[in-house]
């Protein structure tokens, strides 16, 4: 899940800030002059690091202020689709609900899928892009890019090194950092062949642990944040504490998570796989351990990355990926500015710096310079100031200033009636949407306005949905954990509180979440539709594969009929039943179960009332189900990855193509539910295998019907995402139109307009 949010991360400041786009179809010049004398701050997450480079941002915060200045080479769509075709003076035109809009972007992509399995992907990039200290980009400055990404020293979240780009694995051969060749010989190696003794005394006794210090208090800084509040905490030793972890300061904390993970750095469970800061202690080291050394040979360039013109190249494939055309979102960004223009020459394979050091890149990390919307102008106290760029491809923005403040959730909606911020993103809920409507001088039972004198609130669907898992290695029976006794079993838990999942929710969201059944968001282009054939509740099947409810059933008929159904899976699962209770179990089932909740130690979560209501009904029925609510959601992260929760209550986050290898294959990363099936496992790789998305969707709904089959994950909720914004101060006439999460208030930044 660390990886997934990562991911998202990035994503979402490609397609909500970064990208060059806009709507209804017309450049503008900027408009009312005497508008753009305005400035406008929005919040922005704290933990700003200062690293606004598009190549080596981490936080999502960083990133997103990094977009702002950087244009990328197309944005993605409303419903997360790449626009390929969008270069052109008119844009591309789609539509979205019932209504026409028009994207731009900075070049275009044609997609080939050749007879022998390769895959061409031609890119044109506009002739016209000019950076705001007035350079003219070229594509020259896109393949400096790419080398940045594909650099075999390469540490930033990007993971263009993962592709089946054409040449890449032979350019990325006999080279390695400094610091992973000393990790991986340790500090008693012999060998000084490739490094000085010396080299290797500093690593260990000043590099690394100055490294760790470093990456220690990143998490110290992160918990004060976002807990101190919470938990009532004061001191750094408070900090670590919570984490789990001893010491009064980072130095000893450090020494702390060392000792925990025997000095295991990169292993599967190692330190740098369990941290939550959006950073390693790689990324904390001097850069002088960064520099790459030859190991062996390497190809002089990457045969895939071909330059087909001034503006145009061709990157090539050995076999077709869909999540490879949405890498293909690239940073325009200035060589001369981020790289060595004397370092370049396509032709005698120098791509701006020297393989194996991006000391020149990492420099340039605080202070980034692009061709986007905006000009970076300073960094301090928490607030990042960005002007105008008036060299904007779209025309420059309306607004002339655009301040990124750090800002609490406690301060977001107060901070914007007060004037401190014109635009937040706070966490929505009933008593969030109570606190809006109170200030926009509506009564309690007026909530669900959403437009008032004082707030304009837009809500959107999060890219992501809240879920129940379960270890099917914990909850079954016998010695098989997919046999359909197991899984019976778990369907049948899975059936009683299914039917609760409308009445709890809502309480919870109101009408700003919906429930979900099947395991996808609804913001994906994948997700079943009520209207598709053969779409099912989730668990409103019995054993026989009758359906459960029918249309003209109260709510409390359809809890009795939950129940029976139920109690025909616990049969059919081995369980002695009668007098409508499970009066024994099978061989080696306990039949006692406890579900790991988030919920903050005071139950403050969607899922907590109805987790209690499902204990109480089961219960009722001679199954124990027991609620678990941690203080710390890190400490519930723990017991679902290292497979002691029989069942937990959590949310994914979902990258923008609904690829489910990561989650479901069995060598996925987070598999979190042990599955091991070669026909999922086939369907996943075949959806991955295809530009198709009809086939696509019914590939992956095929998969999700087999997930669903195991029991082991119940769908529950797509939330919404928030952002209030001051009525009196800006324009709201001049927000997008129909935001979704791809498309936020930030995707057309340059016709937004204050009042």
């Amino acid at each position: 899940m660390k990886n997934f949010k990562k991911v998202l991360a990035v994503l979402l400041a490609v397609v909500m800030v970064l990208s060059l786009a806009a709507c209804t179809g017309k450049k503008d010049d900027g408009g009312d002059k005497g508008a753009a004398k305005k400035t406008l701050v929005a919040s922005i997450e704290q933990g700003l690091e200062g690293k606004f480079s598009p190549f080596f941002s981490l936080s999502q915060s960083d990133t997103n202020v990094a977009g702002f200045v950087t244009l990328y080479t197309f944005p993605v769509d409303r419903v997360g689709n790449p626009v390929l075709k969008g270069m052109g003076k008119d844009g591309e035109t789609r539509s979205y609900n019932g209504k026409d809009y028009t994207y731009y972007a900075a070049a275009n992509v044609e997609v080939k899928q050749n007879d022998d399995g390769t895959v061409y992907y031609d890119m044109t990039m506009r002739d016209d892009i000019v950076y705001s200290d007035g350079t003219k980009a070229t594509i020259d400055d896109v393949i400096f890019g790419l080398y940045v990404y594909l650099d075999p020293t390469y540490d930033g979240n990007a993971t263009m090194y993962s592709l089946p780009i054409e040449g890449l694995e032979e350019y990325r051969a006999g080279m390695a950092p400094l610091y992973q060749l000393l990790y991986v010989a340790g500090e008693d190696n012999t060998d000084f062949s490739l490094w000085t003794e010396d080299q290797q005394k500093a690593f260990w006794t000043e590099g690394l642990p100055k490294a760790g210090e470093a990456f220690a208090q990143s998490i110290i800084d992160y918990v004060m944040i976002n807990y101190a509040a919470a938990y009532g905490l004061e001191t750094e030793a408070d900090a670590i504490e919570l984490w789990g972890f001893s010491g009064e300061n980072a130095a000893e904390m450090w020494a702390s998570i060392y000792d925990a993970y025997k000095g295991d750095i990169d292993g599967e469970e190692g330190i740098n796989e369990t941290e939550a800061a959006d950073r390693t202690v790689w990324a904390c080291l001097d850069p002088a351990y960064t520099v790459g050394i030859k190991t062996g040979e390497s190809a002089a360039n990457i045969t895939g990355i071909q330059k087909t013109g001034d503006y145009s190249l061709r990157i090539v494939t050995t076999k077709f990926d869909a999540t490879m055309i949405y890498q293909l979102s690239l940073p325009i960004a200035p060589m001369a500015y981020y790289g060595d223009a004397s370092l370049y020459n396509y032709e005698n394979n120098q791509f701006g710096f020297t393989k194996g050091d991006l000391s020149i890149v990492k420099s340039k990390t605080t202070t980034p310079l692009g061709a986007g919307p905006f000009v970076f102008k300073s960094y301090e106290n928490g607030t990042v100031h960005l002007e105008a760029n008036p060299k904007y491809l779209l025309g420059e923005p309306k607004i002339a200033n655009l301040d990124l403040r750090e800002t609490s959730e406690a301060n977001k909606v107060s901070g914007v009636v007060a004037g401190t911020i014109d635009i937040a993103d706070p966490s929505y809920d009933t008593d969030r949407a109570k606190e809006i409507a109170a200030q926009n001088g509506f009564s309690a039972d007026e909530w669900e306005k959403f437009d008032g004198p004082k707030l304009t609130t837009k809500l959107i669907d999060y890219l992501g949905y809240g879920y129940m898992g379960i270890n099917p290695n914990l909850v079954k029976v016998g010695n098989d954990p997919y046999s359909d006794a197991s899984k019976n079993l778990r369907k049948g838990i899975n059936t009683i509180i299914s039917v609760y999942r409308d009445e709890y929710i809502d309480s919870y969201y109101g009408n700003t979440a919906s429930v979900i059944n099947y395991p996808i968001s609804n913001t994906s282009w994948a997700a079943p539709q009520t209207t598709d054939d053969g779409y099912q509740i989730a668990y409103s099947k019995d054993v026989n594969g009758n359906p459960i409810y029918t249309a003209e059933m109260t709510v409390e008929q359809k809890h009795e009929a939950a129940v029976k159904a139920a109690l025909g899976f616990f049969e059919a699962a081995g369980c002695t039943v009668a007098d409508g209770k499970v009066t024994a179990a099978p061989a080696g089932v306990e039949l006692k179960y406890q579900v790991e909740i988030g919920a903050g130690g005071t139950g403050d979560h969607p899922l907590y009332l109805l987790m209690q209501k499902a204990g109480e009904v089961l219960g009722s029925i001679g199954i124990t189900f027991t609620v678990n609510d941690w203080a710390n959601a890190n400490d519930l992260y723990a017991t679902y990855q290292n497979g002691t929760a029989q069942f937990w209550c959590a949310a994914w986050g979902a990258a923008t193509d609904p690829d489910m290898y990561q989650l479901y294959h069995s060598n996925g990363s987070t598999n979190y539910y042990h599955i091991s099936d070669k026909e999922l496992d086939d369907l996943i790789m075949k959806g991955r295998a295809s530009a198709d998305q009809p086939y696509r969707k019914a590939i992956y709904k095929s998969a999700m019907e087999i997930i669903l089959d195991y029991g082991v994950e119940l769908p529950m909720y797509q939330r919404s995402e928030c952002t209030v914004l001051s009525t009196e101060r800006v324009n709201i006439d001049t927000l997008p139109g129909d935001m979704t999460p791809y498309w936020g208030w930030a995707a057309e930044i340059h016709t937004l307009e204050m009042k």
